[in-house]
């Protein structure tokens, strides 16, 4: 692509930020702003997994607002196939507080991952439609018995509940 072409690219790439209402015993953070592509006026096609906000997936359609500052809050979801999964490995468990080890355990799968910090090894994944459902979810169940971590599904699609 050339240097105008980038340029352009990066015109039309955004912060979709999400409110919503902080868990006790959680991150004390109330919004978080994901990478998106805008798509139109109010449209956006999500760029990142989400560490925070419930209900939201990597490469989903997003209806949003911009405010008077500037700022594009996301309003309604539009469009989506993905998933979202979180996994925080458990410190006293056997893989320690390991992100990387959280990885290679799913990475058969060819998912990508985002780790929030080194102080919390949190990692967000987002699973495609066409992922091997049934065996990931397997996994995060197998893994969270054995103490590796806790997991939680950010996001999740018909096929996933039925997988």
């Amino acid at each position: 692509m050339t240097p105008a072409g980038l340029a352009a690219a990066g015109s039309n790439r955004i912060k979709a930020r999400y409110r919503f209402v902080p868990r006790d015993g959680w991150l004390p953070y109330d919004t978080e702003e994901l990478w998106a592509t805008r798509l139109s006026d109010d449209t956006a096609k999500v760029e990142n997994a989400p560490f925070l906000q419930d209900g939201v997936a990597e490469g989903e359609i997003v209806r949003f607002v911009t405010d008077t500052e500037g700022v594009h809050w996301a309003k309604e979801r539009v469009a989506s196939d993905n998933c979202t999964i979180r996994i925080l490995p458990v410190p006293s468990g056997p893989l320690g507080r390991s992100a990387q080890a959280v990885h290679e355990r799913l990475a058969p799968f060819g998912l990508g991952g985002e780790v929030f910090s080194e102080e919390f090894p949190l990692v967000a994944y987002t699973v495609p439609a066409d992922a091997d459902l049934g065996g990931i979810t397997a996994l995060l169940a197998r893994g969270q018995a054995d103490g590796r971590w806790h997991f939680e599904a950010g996001c999740v699609t018909d096929a996933w509940r039925d997988a």
